[in-house]
């Protein structure tokens, strides 16, 4: 399924502005206005697309790796808890 208009306005924002910062969940609420949660929801589920992949790779290829390294760590994490 082609990318929305949203899609790619999700994307361009992120290449815009990576990273977590006060400023930009405020960009998220004021330029998308959505929540931040929402906005991350949404992306994590976008750079799961081929479409997203296609249209972006490098910024698709550099989010995913950064969820999966979270990913890692929290796994990490558990297992010297238990």
């Amino acid at each position: 399924m082609p990318l929305s208009d949203r899609d790619r306005a999700l994307l361009a924002f992120e290449a815009a502005r990576p990273g977590h910062s006060g400023a930009k969940e405020e960009a998220v609420r004021t330029e998308l206005r959505l929540t931040p949660a929402r906005y991350y929801q949404l992306l994590g589920r976008l750079i799961e697309s081929g479409d997203a992949l296609a249209h972006d790779p490098l910024l698709v290829g550099r989010l995913r790796r950064a969820r999966d390294a979270r990913e890692r760590t929290r796994r990490a994490r558990a297992s010297g808890a238990a």
